[in-house]
Order: C-alpha cells, then structure tokens, then sequence
C-alpha cells in the first residue's frame, strides 16, 4: 500500500460517492457471514473505510462498544466523520495502524487488499493490531485468479489515484499465513440474491454478474493465532 496520504481514491468523484448505496447488499452479506454474533463488547477496525458505510451499517446491526475506520484519502474520511451521527465510531487518514495506538476485536476491509502493494507490510500490520484468536474478514472479487481480472484491472487503473497491484488468492493467503494467520476463504455471495441492473463497465451481462459473485467475490478469514 501506497505510506502518503491522497485527497481521494478515483479520478471519478460520482463513482467514488456511488460506492456505498453499489456496496450495501455486499456489506449485509459480509454482517451474515461472519462468526461473530455478539459484538457488545468488542473493539472493531475497518480498514479501507472511505466514506465509512461499512461500520455505520455494522453498528446499526449488531451494535459495538467502539469502532475506528481508516483511509488514506483525506476527503473521504471527512465525509464518514460528518456522517457517523452519533455512533461510537472514530475514522481516521492514516496509512499506519500503529499511529492509532490501539488493539482490536475484529477487524474487516472490502475491496481493499487488491489495492494493497506490499502484502507482507499489510499482515504485519494487522498483526500488531489484532487481538490473539481475532479475525480479519477480507472481501475481494478483485484478484487475477478471476476470469475477469484482466479487463478490470486497466480499467480500475485508468481512473485510480494509486497502482492496482496484481495478486492473486496465494499471494494474499501466503502473506498472512507468514505473518501467525490462520487462512481459510469461501465464495461467500454464492447463494445471495444479486441486484440485477444490466451490462456496464464491469460486466457485458447479469450471467456474468451472476457468475462473478457466485464464483470469484472471496471472502478470507484471517485469524491470528
């Protein structure tokens, strides 16, 4: 991952802003699918927050006792910090988690770890951070064992503010495993209902859409033993 601070992650502000009503589906699917139940009492981290949708629907779920959400774009944390309303929630622009000074229950990002540049760095840090026996839930459809990689990476790199790396499911599992992880992951939206809206950028057709999220939209549960 890229240490400086950026103003925003696109060159496309309507795309950047479309983000959380495109993700909310997936953000529900991600509260389902996990281990955790009961989050009362735990400590939680977003990592990649952007606009920070992600723990204020978390939080309105299955509430927690604290959460914090970073990013390295400046605005975006701005925009989450106008918006948490009230939630015991903190969003911070950083590219450091040991700035925060903190250790957490459980951590997440989405769409966050294909972006990430030095995959080793990212375990490491999340290590640091991670409570003994937690899970980090990384969700990605974005890696090069997709059929789809290779048409969506120039055009995510056309409109990105950073490089788009090129890993793949063993980079992102071999890191983390060198790192004290315990890895497993799952097609975890193969049986979710999938908003159909027709061909775009990303997709020539709802089969594909369809095949995409049923096949390839990964969900890795990183625990720290």
């Amino acid at each position: 991952m890229v240490t400086q601070l950026i103003n925003t992650w696109t060159r496309e502000p309507l795309e950047e802003s479309g983000m959380t009503a495109e993700h909310t589906w997936i953000w529900r699917e991600m509260i389902s699918a996990i281990d955790e139940q009961d989050l009362s009492g735990q400590k939680v981290l977003d990592f990649g927050c952007n606009q920070g949708g992600f723990l204020r629907l978390l939080y309105d779920q299955r509430p927690f006792a604290s959460g914090v959400g970073v990013d390295l774009a400046q605005k975006a944390v701005d925009i989450a910090e106008a918006r948490k309303d009230g939630r015991p929630i903190d969003y911070r622009a950083t590219s450091d988690l040991a700035e925060l000074g903190e250790i957490f229950d459980l951590a997440f990002s989405h769409e966050v770890i294909y972006l990430i540049e030095d995959l080793a760095r990212h375990a490491e840090q999340i290590a640091s951070v991670l409570k003994p026996g937690s899970n980090y839930y990384a969700v990605t459809c974005c890696h090069k064992d997709s059929p789809l990689w290779a048409s969506w990476r120039p055009r995510i790199q056309a409109f990105s503010n950073i490089n788009v790396p090129d890993h793949g499911v063993a980079d992102i599992a071999g890191a983390f495993r060198a790192h004290g992880f315990d890895v497993a992951v799952s097609r975890f939206l193969a049986s979710a209902l999938v908003p159909l809206e027709g061909p775009n950028d990303y997709f020539q057709s709802d089969v594909e859409r369809l095949d995409c999220y049923a096949n390839w939209k990964l969900m890795f549960r990183m625990r720290r033993l």
